[in-house]
């Protein structure tokens, strides 16, 4: 007996080394990432600008820095401690890596330990040689302790596609944590460079309030020498009016700036504030890669292609559950009807055994879920490849726009420098009699709307540039993705 008992043993443990050879054997399509249309250059790149090298790219992780704005560091610093996003994709992030240690669990047998006690009764009659019938009732005890396993191999790759599929998506939520962090980042630049022009504008607010009232003064003197009409001193005093309504109306626009800063660096806008900073700078130059880099630097481009990987890996799933399944299970114990002879040699028991499982119709289920399953990974395809295409354009766009901007500010500051000679002329002329008030008047709006524009090309020329950062994929690229999942 002692010996058949260890030939079953070893005819078990034979027949389960035998089915884990054979796991890992993964039915279904491999991934591939899909091929999108990419150029040798880009068409926008203006003249002089040189194509990033190793060197170029040795810490861009705080892309910012190329601004050398020290208020600027504090405030990304602020956000990247405490932006509200942010903390959201790293909870997904979170939840993405817990969701591959669950699903590698699967390759591991399960144990389970039971206790249980009970106590049974049976009714029972009889008759006795003397004719007469008696009842009673039998009364037992059952106790027992019991270790048991069960294990699925992984025959058809079902696991290592779950597996592989969640890492996907892990990766994913990666690069979508990276991609939701640079999108603030590149907001929040954005949006003090936009403060700090409306702090130019506001300067050149107060000083043309400051030269239209002097021009008041000049038209209330000239009508108090009988030189010139009322309606020369209502002209400039309107004039005034205007200029002192736009200062107030830029506060506004500086105001909702400043709050939506707050909440991009977690705090109230209630007690948040940003000194008045006019702006007085020049956007720094910003080393371009080839486009197909622009697949390693742009970590929204990263989530859509591990989308798709993970799309794939749910296709082998699919197709594994045309396959039958296979349970490996083993139960081993001690069962007695008195608790002290529980744990002896005779009270121990032990079953070992496979279990094989398999769906002979389901009216066109696996069908169905493998036919979604592909309709899904076409569709993250898709999404790819127009994520590719819109990271194109997006680069195209700001290429474009600092270019054109850079030229149109160099006619800009012409025509600033026109408008002012031709309003110190006018004015001159006014005052000796010679031109009416209307011409200070023209004069006086063509330098300030001359000068206003200057500003705002230079507020949009940085905006720009911190947008070709982003297109560009800011100081992330791939690796970061391995970094991130410890990898």
């Amino acid at each position: 007996m002692p010996y058949r008992r260890s030939y079953s043993l070893a005819a078990a443990l034979s027949f389960a080394g035998a089915v884990a050879s054979l796991a890992g054997c993964a039915v279904g399509p491999d991934y591939h990432r899909p091929s999108t249309p990419t150029a040798a250059s880009y068409k926008e790149t203006p003249a002089g600008w040189k194509v990033a090298e190793p060197a170029d790219r040795a810490d861009r992780g705080n892309w910012w820095a190329i601004y050398n704005d020290a208020r600027l560091d504090a405030l990304m610093a602020q956000l990247n401690a405490s932006n509200q996003t942010v903390a959201q994709y790293a909870a997904a992030y979170r939840q993405a890596r817990a969701l591959v240690a669950e699903a590698r669990a699967a390759y591991f047998p399960t144990l389970g330990l039971s206790a249980s006690a009970s106590r049974s009764g049976q009714a029972f009659s009889r008759s006795g040689t003397s004719g007469f019938a008696s009842s009673g009732e039998r009364i037992g005890n059952t106790f027992s302790a019991a270790l048991d396993a069960s294990w699925e191999p992984d025959l058809w790759g079902k696991v290592s596609r779950t597996v592989a599929a969640q890492k996907a998506g892990q990766e994913g939520a990666a690069a979508e944590l990276a991609n939701a962090r640079l999108s603030a980042q590149a907001t929040l630049a954005q949006t003090y460079f936009q403060l700090r022009a409306l702090d130019a504008t506001q300067k050149l607010l107060d000083d043309t309030v400051g030269a239209y009232a002097q021009a008041l003064k000049l038209t209330q003197n000239q009508y108090a020498q009988g030189v010139t009409a009322r309606a020369d001193v209502i002209q400039a005093q309107t004039q005034l009016l205007s200029a002192q309504a736009a200062a107030v109306d830029n506060g506004v626009a500086r105001a909702q700036d400043e709050h939506a800063i707050a909440v991009l660096v977690g705090q109230s806008a209630s007690t948040f504030s940003i000194p008045p900073i006019p702006l007085d700078a020049e956007p720094p130059s910003v080393p371009i890669d080839v486009p197909s880099a622009l697949l390693e630097r742009r970590p929204d481009i990263a989530a859509a292609e591990r989308r798709t990987a993970a799309a794939n890996e749910q296709i082998g799933v699919a197709i594994a559950a045309y396959f039958p399944s296979l349970t490996l299970s083993a139960q081993g114990g001690y069962q007695n009807s008195v608790l002290s002879s529980l744990f002896t040699l005779p009270s121990r028991f032990w079953s070992v055994g496979p279990a094989l499982a398999a769906t002979l119709f389901d009216a066109g289920l696996r069908h169905a879920q493998t036919e979604a399953a592909r309709a899904s990974y076409d569709q993250q395809v898709a999404v790819y490849r127009q994520t590719v295409l819109g990271a194109f354009q997006e680069v195209e766009d700001d290429l474009a726009s600092q270019r054109i901007l850079a030229q149109e500010v160099v006619t800009q500051r012409q025509a600033v420098s026109s408008a002012k000679q031709a309003l110190a002329i006018v004015t001159n002329e006014y005052k000796a009699g010679t031109v009416a008030y209307v011409s200070v008047l023209t004069a006086q709006t063509t330098a300030f709307t001359a000068e206003q524009k200057l500003a705002n090309l230079a507020g949009q020329r940085m905006v720009s540039s911190v947008g070709l950062v982003k297109a560009l994929g800011g100081g992330w690229d791939v690796a970061q993705m391995a970094r991130e999942n410890g990898s």
